[in-house]
């Protein structure tokens, strides 16, 4: 079993408001503050979860470094306060950060829950026709 630390479930709490922050100041028409607000509570979070040098090593790996420019480079022009052009440029950053967990998520999410639209989308992503 795996321990997590005090300072693991506080960085779970604080990547959660900032997801809430997030996705709250998307709904509020890109509200520029809760936006900022939120990704400053993610990144904390996330360094909080998985500790500053690991968070340090994911974001500044080589083969990362054009996501992790957009993803810093939106969170900067939000908190510049020009929110709809910062949330692009995130999005595009962090879909290229995470692009290869997205494929291990769906075939967890399939193959646990037995969903049969994320299964589907698992074999097609993968171009395989088993049926396992």
């Amino acid at each position: 079993m795996i321990s997590i630390t005090e300072w693991q479930k506080i960085g779970v709490g604080v990547t959660g408001f900032g997801i809430f922050f997030i996705l709250f100041g998307t709904l509020l028409y890109f509200d520029s503050v809760l936006l900022a607000f939120g990704n400053l509570l993610f990144l904390t979070g996330l360094s909080l979860i998985i500790g500053l040098k690991k968070t340090f090593w994911f974001f500044f790996q080589r083969h990362k470094l054009k996501g992790t420019s957009f993803f810093l480079g939106g969170v900067v022009i939000v908190l510049l306060r020009w929110p709809l052009l910062g949330m692009f440029l995130e999005i595009y950053g962090f879909f290229s950060l995470f692009k290869g967990f997205f494929p291990v998520a769906f075939s967890f999410l399939g193959n646990v829950y037995n969903i049969p639209f994320l299964s589907e989308l698992f074999r097609r992503l993968h171009g395989t026709s088993s049926m396992v």
